[in-house]
């Protein structure tokens, strides 16, 4: 499949016509409704661009306790904690309890990122890595990414010192809002989970479906290549059937675009 990529946020897929513009408006369009019950969860997300600002609004609307960073310091994200109930905090703080920590930066950004960024994390913690590599657009060329052939999820969980769950880097951000369904709707989405460690991907598989969504198991990290930009299943809306097919018609050969 040689489709380029729409335009999109700084980890995700986007529609709109403008670079990184979510237009929260339609938030509650077809929304699935939120829950009442269920076991809360401490959650960290590092990084408030699209996909990690629509996963905070989300994931505090279904009762998570989230604590949201970015790099500019929690006085920026003043409006997002009003909004949603989080939790601003620094990047160095957001892992603090959490049993799930989102990390959704630019790949270039990921080097950057504190040290013992992970500290403090509650036992047998996941972290979700939602990042794509965009060599010419925004990252510049990563040898280890194009020499080295790791896959771009590798990559990161070499930098930040554990194993991550690749998720959402092919979602539209404001799908998170817009495009919840309940399990067993014909109209729900499937997202591809990729990682190694077993307990880690089925928390992160129960959050996805908390959230709205089915999933489809894409293997291991180093599988992780069949959702990486400019692959089939890339910014897919389709459900689990077409989801699992697009995954098995990914080539392992980088794309052209995709180079530095």
């Amino acid at each position: 499949m040689a489709k380029q990529p729409p335009l999109k946020s700084s980890t995700g897929p986007e529609r709109t016509a403008t670079t990184g513009h979510v237009d929260n408006r339609t938030a509650g369009r077809n929304r699935q409704p939120e829950q009442t019950e269920g076991t809360t969860m401490k959650i960290g997300i590092i990084g408030a661009g699209n996909i990690g600002g629509n996963l905070t609004r989300r994931l505090t609307a279904l009762g998570h306790d989230v604590s949201v960073a970015n790099s500019r310091g929690p006085e920026t994200l003043t409006a997002l904690a009003q909004e949603t109930g989080a939790t601003a905090v620094t990047a160095a703080e957001a892992a603090r309890g959490a049993e799930i920590v989102v990390v959704t930066v630019p790949l270039k950004n990921v080097p950057d990122l504190p040290a013992g960024l992970l500290d403090g994390a509650a036992e047998g913690f996941a972290v979700i890595d939602t990042g794509n590599y965009y060599p010419r657009e925004r990252d510049g060329r990563i040898d280890a990414i194009e020499d080295d052939g790791l896959t771009e999820s590798r990559w990161t969980e070499r930098r930040i010192g554990h194993p991550v769950i690749k998720a959402f880097n092919g979602t539209y951000a404001q799908d998170i809002l817009d495009r919840p369904r309940p399990a067993g709707d014909p109209e729900r989405l499937a997202l591809p989970v990729a990682g190694d460690d077993a307990a880690a991907k089925e928390k992160v598989r129960l959050l996805i479906d908390e959230l709205g969504f089915d999933t489809v198991d894409a293997g291991g990290i180093d599988d992780s290549w069949r959702q990486q930009p400019d692959t089939p299943v890339y910014g897919l809306r389709e459900g689990v059937d077409a989801v699992t097919k697009a995954l098995s018609e990914a080539s392992p050969e980088r794309p052209e675009g995709f180079r530095g």
